[in-house]
């Protein structure tokens, strides 16, 4: 897993601290050692049969499924601030799930893939720290500032990705394969534009792809794009076509050329 890189979509600014709610430590800790203490008694003898039967192949479509009931939740009319209650609810469907691989993983030995929760916690909180030295390293000196663009932001978190895992080379190494295609799309053209692949607007790429910025009529706002989209996707219906599979092979053979094209 990657991690996130600072989202374009965030503020620029982090929210007052006096408007932060107040987190009891204890009262957390309580209620993380409750969950895994449930599901503890769930898959140990004497639980529950269909919890104790679950892999981690098997409990893939539900971590997808949660993952999308998280994002109905934030994305409904009113946003977050409507939707409380279930957003809570389906952010702890999530974080179950986690409970629920890692309560799988332990039951196995290290070296057939084995960890605990406890790994888990260790290795996000040591990534944060490694990706913000500006936060968190006293003798890092921060050149960006809180007011540096998202650009700027972006580079800094590849540029430590880089450090913490040489051994991606490519381009698109890190873009998970199994992404939906629209957002495959959009991170390997992300990718891209970092590393100079993307090429300036006009002209064809190789399978007759148009360039970036090439179309007439680009469109102006979200809604826009979206009514555009929808109108792909039904054409494709009605030809019996597969839009997801379709825009994912094009992705694909488009990164795969810029790729070849940048190890010249």
């Amino acid at each position: 897993m990657n991690g996130a890189a600072p989202s374009a979509g965030a503020p620029a600014d982090p929210p007052a601290t006096s408007a932060v709610q107040p987190l009891d430590p204890e009262s957390a800790a309580r209620g993380f050692t409750g969950l895994l203490e449930v599901m503890d008694r769930l898959r140990s003898p004497g639980g529950c049969a269909w919890d104790a039967r679950q892999t981690h192949e098997s409990l893939v479509k539900y971590l997808i499924e949660e993952s999308y009931e998280v994002i109905e939740a934030i994305e409904s009319d009113g946003g977050p601030a409507a939707h409380r209650q279930e957003l809570v609810e389906e952010l702890g469907d999530l974080l179950l799930q986690v409970v629920f691989h890692a309560r799988v993983a332990q039951e196995r030995r290290e070296q057939d893939g084995g960890f605990t929760v406890s790994d888990i916690l260790e290795a996000v909180t040591a990534k944060l720290i490694r990706r913000h030295p500006q936060v968190f390293a006293a003798e890092y000196r921060d050149t960006l500032g809180t007011q540096a663009s998202e650009e700027a932001l972006h580079s800094r978190w590849e540029e430590l990705k880089k450090q913490e895992k040489p051994e991606r080379k490519g381009p698109f190494d890190g873009v998970p394969p199994g992404l939906p295609a629209l957002q495959y799309a959009e991170k390997i053209l992300a990718k891209a534009r970092r590393h100079g692949l993307e090429p300036a607007p006009g002209g064809e790429q190789p399978g007759g792809i148009p360039e970036s910025g090439s179309e007439p009529g680009a469109p102006a706002s979200e809604e826009e794009l979206g009514e555009r989209l929808f109108h792909l996707v039904r054409q494709a219906s009605v030809a019996g076509l597969d839009p997801e599979r379709a825009l994912r092979a094009t992705a694909r053979r488009w990164a795969g050329d810029r790729e070849r094209e940048s190890a010249r």
